[in-house]
């Protein structure tokens, strides 16, 4: 068990450097704990550098470089942003020279990292909301459970595919020959993938900070991963997303929320079970409202990305003093806290995002009105100014008493923005929204 010894200037390791955690550092910095924040990045994010008082740029898979460069540093605690270090153990490796860390070990990432073993842990506990499923590294038998699932399915990719690695029959699948092809490219670069019963409704997210027995739920989100307006092109990491005051989502019921919250909780236990280890870190369950319930689509183990701009938004309750709690395994002591308002969050990518973007072109940020609702994410600052990268770019966030002046605000800044970038103009408005609640109400008829 690592003890954390909680001083008013703990040291804090940040890894990663992507929007979602420009957002973790400027929660950490506006602490009432006063802390010293270092980063460990894959690139210059210069919103995060300028909080950090060191900063270094590596590759975040390199566990040995992330642990000495901590080590150096005499690190306190760290919080782990993105999956890739956390599929490759960096958790396990910093608790060898004693640093806890905010996420899981390398055995319980694979929740997110390894869709079988999340559908295999959720069949053997009966927790709810489970999908059929089938697990396949050959097309043999692949076609026999197609039709057992009566072409109702989805195919996902077993490991990691930057959310890009699940295809739905009907959407993106046209045909079985289509499928077999899909199925026989995963199976080329390496990759098992299961075939799972496909759920109709609506997507939301529900994260909760977990101790290993305390969970800290936060608000409701939903995340938008299509490229472009109206739901259509294809799947991206997530081009936005928004939150209501009341924690909830307008097609959501308060029942949905609390199977979503008993749905982690009951994950949080399973895991602490069967594997005799805490869960550490952030529970990100995807979830589906469906007419017969909550189901649940995935887990991911740390933090979304848009989705934690939007929920540290409304924070309230104090971010160290949340994060050193989880880590002594005692978040129960922890009041949890919201301002009752409304989030949008949007990106801006390059164009041709995600398949065919442009790269390496300057974009100003000068005439933006409010500089602390902007998140820098695949951004470069030289001298003659900042570079965009070829992946999403730069979120905008607003908050307000509800999701449309909200989003309003998002609008009128990135209005403001200068350069080669486009954003989804329709997260957040009326009409979307209305769409979701009127096909959510069909459903529950």
């Amino acid at each position: 068990m690592l003890n954390l010894t909680t001083t008013k200037n703990s040291k804090v390791l940040l890894v990663g450097s992507g929007a979602r955690e420009h957002a973790l550092a400027r929660s950490l910095k506006k602490s009432a704990t006063k802390i010293d924040l270092i980063c460990f990045a894959s690139s210059n994010n210069p919103g995060i550098m300028e909080l950090a008082s060191e900063y270094i740029v590596g590759k975040l898979d390199d566990v040995v470089a992330i642990t000495n460069w901590a080590q150096k540093n005499k690190v306190d605690w760290a919080i782990i942003g993105p999956e890739l270090p956390l599929a490759a153990g960096v958790v396990d490796e910093l608790a060898k020279i004693n640093i806890p860390a905010v996420g899981p070990i390398k055995l319980l990432a694979q929740l997110e990292t390894s869709k079988s073993f999340t559908r295999a842990l959720c069949a053997e506990y009966d927790i709810p909301g489970g999908a059929k499923f089938k697990e396949f590294s050959s097309t043999d038998g692949v076609e026999d459970y197609l039709n057992k699932l009566n072409n109702n399915y989805v195919v996902k990719a077993d490991g990691l595919m930057g959310g890009k690695g699940v295809k739905v029959f009907g959407e993106h699948l046209k045909n079985t020959q289509e499928t077999l092809g899909y199925c026989s490219e995963l199976i080329s670069a390496g990759s098992k993938f299961i075939i799972e019963e496909k759920f109709v409704g609506q997507e939301f997210s529900l994260m909760s900070f977990c101790d290993g027995e305390n969970l800290f739920h936060l608000p409701a989100i939903q995340d938008h991963k299509r490229a472009l307006e109206g739901d259509i092109g294809p799947n991206t990491g997530g081009m936005g997303s928004y939150s209501c005051p009341n924690g909830s989502l307008p097609f959501l019921t308060e029942n949905d929320i609390k199977s979503a919250q008993a749905i982690n909780i009951a994950t949080a236990s399973a895991i602490k079970k069967k594997f005799n280890t805490p869960y550490k870190g952030v529970l990100y369950g995807g979830f589906m409202a469906t007419a017969d319930g909550v189901k649940l689509i995935e887990y991911n183990a740390r933090l979304g990305d848009p989705e934690a701009m939007n929920v540290l938004a409304v924070l309230e309750t104090d971010f160290v003093e949340l994060c050193e709690n989880l880590i002594k395994g005692t978040l129960d002591k922890v009041i949890p806290k919201f301002s009752q308002m409304a989030t949008v969050v949007k990106y801006a990518v390059p164009e041709g995002y995600p398949d065919n973007p442009i790269k390496n072109q300057r974009i100003d940020v000068s005439l933006l009105r409010n500089k602390d609702n902007l998140f820098f994410a695949a951004v470069d600052k030289k001298a003659d100014g900042l570079y965009e990268l070829g992946s999403r770019t730069l979120a905008i966030l607003a908050k307000a008493e509800t999701v449309e002046i909200a989003q309003a605000h998002v609008e009128a800044e990135m209005d403001r923005l200068i350069g080669p970038l486009y954003h989804r103009a329709d997260i957040g408005t009326a009409k979307l929204i209305e769409n979701r609640v009127t096909m959510m109400k069909e459903l529950r008829k």
